[in-house]
């Protein structure tokens, strides 16, 4: 009998080794993913005319290559780069073509399976952790990030409010957490949501610290003490639960939902193609097996569904909307599915402006703004421009960090400055000036120049064909506005005056000067009699705005 305790005893020493040593000195990229990265590289091709992105979109559109950025064949274009992922088997075939072809590229992963275990730390370590010393500085699983909410609700009620919104696709729950000092009034309120993309892991992470740094700084912030007395925060972690998980346990680099296809092997949809806007035109794919898959039709997706419920449901608080992706540091605004200006721009603009500013204040970190069809691609299905056609004035995407060297697999040393100059551009910058809290104004920088320039009191912005956005300032619309027949402004005669615009496009690019303030106000009447704020040229597009 005793020998019998001895060998249990043995066994379940011995058993409780293995486990240890296999958490710890398995990192968990191997642990996870089996070594299928092993070998695989990612290209960066920049073609520098159209005859070379012909050629880049024949080579690539025939092979299996995950595209990181952009999104799709489709969107390559000349002079921006394209980063995709190769796998190990055909990495020298690419190698081969791209050189008979004499295009201009370079590889800045040489071996993804090594760069996955390098960047992503030890699960044992995460495992050791309580939830008092929770680490907000290392990327966490579904499960770790939804016992943290759990734990946030718990310890926090004053602030905090857990709920769900509904059930993935494989019925896993999507929580949301309320953040705000509870009222009995109806308060405005601000929407988050971060992981729509499962391989975006830094999304996650901000949602997370965002949460934090709201609790922890309510008591001694007086900025933020005032946004939560005043705001309700909707803050959803984890859009893309199936995906996300996924990402972790099978395939890193997973992107969609997890939906089954019934005619296609292939699963999932592109939950940020997926709504009820422009559902699957241009930037959107009908194929299953694309990574942009608009879905068999508009909300098919449970995820997407449930968020789309829960923002009509209180839409007439929700003023301001936030989607959280990565990378390409860039904050974006509608429209994502047409080179159009929404029509209160000027305010949205003036918004993103004081962003990027109060963001480069943190680290010196440059972030692009505008208009996601003219700073990024054209998208169709987008969850912001859905939010903005329901009555959201605010609506915004951030691509967080970084333009490329590390991609997808920013490491987790860079959680943090991301995650706080992110959160400044948010909370500092007045991204939810629409809600009438603060007068303040930040000095905003020109988009071309960068921070630190100072702001004209006119500027048009001028799109040639799909890509080009040219900034001029204009002394010329004051010579427009010198004809009485334009200051009466039908909207025909406006078309006309953004032809006459461009006739005076060289000249005002060396002068910059501003127009004058009766100049502006003569302006803003002209454009207020037309039936649009907005007039509309052959491949060129002007909008007027004060």
């Amino acid at each position: 009998m005793l020998l019998d305790q001895r060998s249990a005893f043995r066994v379940s020493v011995l058993l409780a080794c293995v486990i240890i040593c296999s958490n710890v000195l398995c990192p968990v990229g191997a642990y996870l993913y089996n070594n299928r990265y092993a070998g695989d590289q990612i290209f960066r091709i920049t073609p520098s005319n159209e005859e070379e992105v012909q050629v880049l979109q024949k080579i690539l559109g025939h092979m299996k290559v995950d595209f990181w950025q952009p999104n799709s064949v489709t969107l390559i274009c000349q002079n921006e780069t394209v980063d995709v992922h190769v796998q190990r088997n055909d990495t020298r075939g690419l190698h081969a073509r791209l050189k008979q072809q004499h295009l201009d590229y370079r590889v800045f992963i040489s071996n993804l399976q090594k760069e996955i275990e390098k960047q992503t730390g030890y699960r044992s370590s995460r495992r050791r952790r309580s939830e008092s010393q929770y680490d907000y500085e290392v990327y966490h699983s579904l499960e770790e990030i939804q016992s943290w909410m759990f734990e946030m609700n718990r310890t926090n009620s004053g602030l905090v409010d857990m709920f769900s919104i509904g059930k993935s696709y494989e019925g896993r729950p999507l929580y949301v957490l309320q953040i705000g000092k509870r009222s009995r009034h109806q308060k405005k309120a601000v929407w988050i949501d971060c992981g729509v993309h499962a391989r975006e892991w830094i999304g996650p992470a901000f949602c997370q610290w965002f949460v934090k740094e709201a609790i922890n700084s309510y008591q001694h912030d007086s900025v933020m003490r005032r946004l939560l007395h005043q705001l309700n925060f909707y803050i959803m972690p984890v859009f893309n639960v199936d995906g996300y998980h996924f990402s972790w346990t099978t395939d890193r680099f997973w992107r969609k939902t997890r939906s089954k296809n019934h005619r296609f092997h292939c699963r999932g949809v592109d939950a940020n193609r997926n709504w009820k806007v422009k559902w699957c035109e241009e930037g959107a794919s009908s194929h299953p097996c694309d990574d942009t898959y608009c879905g068999p039709f508009p909300e098919s997706e449970p995820e997407v569904k449930a968020v789309a419920k829960f923002l009509r449901k209180h839409k007439k608080r929700i003023k301001s909307y936030i989607s959280i992706h990565a990378y390409a540091q860039m904050l974006l605004y509608p429209y994502s599915y047409k080179y159009a200006s929404i029509p209160n721009f000027n305010c949205v603009e003036s918004a993103a402006h004081d962003a990027v500013t109060a963001l480069y204040s943190a680290y010196g970190v440059r972030y692009r703004y505008g208009p996601a069809s003219t700073t990024l691609y054209v998208s169709s299905g987008s969850s912001i421009d859905w939010a903005y056609r329901n009555g959201i004035p605010y609506a915004f995407a951030f691509e967080l960090r970084d333009t490329g060297h590390f991609g997808f697999l920013l490491p987790e040393s860079l959680i943090n400055p991301t995650c706080t100059e992110t959160l400044r551009a948010g909370s500092e910058a007045d991204i939810c000036k629409g809600l009438h809290l603060y007068s303040r104004r930040l000095q905003p920088p020109h988009p071309l120049l960068g921070p630190g320039t100072p702001r004209p009191k006119f500027r048009c912005d001028m799109f040639e064909g799909k890509k080009t956005k040219n900034m001029f300032l204009t002394r010329a619309l004051e010579k427009i506005l010198a004809d009485k027949e334009v200051k009466k402004a039908h909207h025909s005669q406006l078309r006309k005056a953004c032809e006459v615009a461009l006739g005076f496009y060289h000249d005002t690019l060396r002068t910059h000067t501003a127009a004058s303030k009766p100049a502006m106000q003569e302006l803003r009447a002209a454009v207020s009699a037309s039936s649009e704020c907005l007039c509309r040229i052959p491949k060129a597009f002007l909008c007027l705005c004060t």
